[in-house]
């Protein structure tokens, strides 16, 4: 928190304690909400870790989102305090990513983490602007899905060489021109094995260009093994094609409730064109736009209502097809089931 000193001198103790109460319980709720754990509260910090007890192959964005998620809370947060009190809080964000000796049942008084990486982590928190979040290169190279602007390297207090650092920007309130997507893959050296695996993959490819009929790959394997890289390998592998194959992805969120058709929902907003802040009439726009393409009487026995349930995953109703909510999703498995058959 920015300023908590000024803000003892304003407020009586009582009064103080119940506005850092409030603060710690909202911080607590968003960290919390991405898979974060709250190793302790001292002074004004929050200290936070991602990865500990337990892992996710996401980790460095759940921190990030973490991030965005507080600064938004602390803007609700502070509508309610300047109301009854007539004071806003301010922070400061500090990631970073990094290897730490953790215990998992700490004795009292006992860290959570230890290492450097939580050192540098404090240092970019100091050196962070107010309503900034600075990032480590490490959590900027390992993040996906957010955009960030390099600001270093920065010379933080105890360290030797300068750091690389970035800022998180929020996509929400526009993303500024001079902002640049960081793209992990731009540090990737060379692929080696997986050959047989890729080989057969791109016979099924082939074999499905040559029957002009869909074919379903699944790829599975433990978290970390290479999934994700061994399906961009491929896909780069197509460069030498005359026709260049239509390569679109979707997520699944290893976390969150009501997520079933979030890769779709991406999907479609990736083909759509559709942007997070697109009014409803124009994504919807957009959508019917997309649909009259690819929805075709071949595809679909009724493509008004296809496109509309399309447009359910990602929230949209559209006023001229009434769809119950189990409708949607019967229509939704429909249209996946008719795309399988080609």
């Amino acid at each position: 928190m920015v300023g908590s000193t000024e803000l003892g001198e304003q407020l009586d103790p009582e009064e103080l304690s119940v506005v850092l109460d409030s603060y710690f319980t909202a911080m607590r709720r968003e960290i919390e909400a991405e898979g974060g754990t709250v190793e302790k509260f001292i002074g004004d910090a929050v200290v936070a870790v991602f990865g500990v007890p337990t892992a996710h192959e996401d980790d460095p964005t759940r921190a990030l989102r973490a991030g965005l998620r507080m600064r938004r809370s602390l803007e609700v947060l502070n509508r309610s305090l300047e109301d009854e009190r007539g004071i806003r809080l301010a922070m400061r964000i500090g990631v970073n990513t990094g290897d730490v000796i953790a215990h998992t049942d700490p004795a009292p008084g006992e860290a959570f983490v230890t290492g450097d990486a939580v050192n540098v982590a404090a240092r970019l928190e100091q050196g962070a602007d107010e309503g900034q979040i600075l990032v480590g290169e490490r959590t900027a190279r390992s993040a996906k899905g957010v955009t960030l602007e390099q600001v270093g390297p920065l010379a933080l207090k105890g360290k030797r060489e300068t750091v690389r650092a970035f800022v998180l920007l929020d996509d929400d309130v526009g993303r500024p021109k001079t902002a640049e997507r960081f793209d992990a893959r731009l540090y990737r050296t060379k692929m080696v094995g997986r050959e047989a695996e890729l080989a057969m993959v791109r016979s099924v490819f082939d074999r499905c260009i040559a029957d002009g009929r869909p074919q379903l790959i699944t790829v599975y394997g433990d978290a970390g093994v290479g999934k994700t890289r061994f399906v961009e390998e491929f896909a780069r592998r197509t460069d030498d094609l005359s026709e260049q194959p239509l390569v679109i992805t979707g997520r699944c969120l290893p976390y969150g409730e009501g997520v079933t058709y979030w890769p779709l929902g991406e999907i479609l907003k990736a083909q759509a064109g559709i942007l997070d802040t697109d009014p409803p009439d124009l994504a919807l726009e957009k959508v019917h736009k997309v649909a009259e393409q690819l929805l075709t009487e071949a595809v679909s026995a009724d493509p008004p209502r296809a496109s509309a349930a399309l447009a359910y995953t990602i929230g949209l109703e559209d006023p001229s097809q009434a769809l119950a909510r189990a409708g949607a999703s019967i229509m939704i498995a429909d249209i996946l089931e008719e795309a399988q058959k080609g």
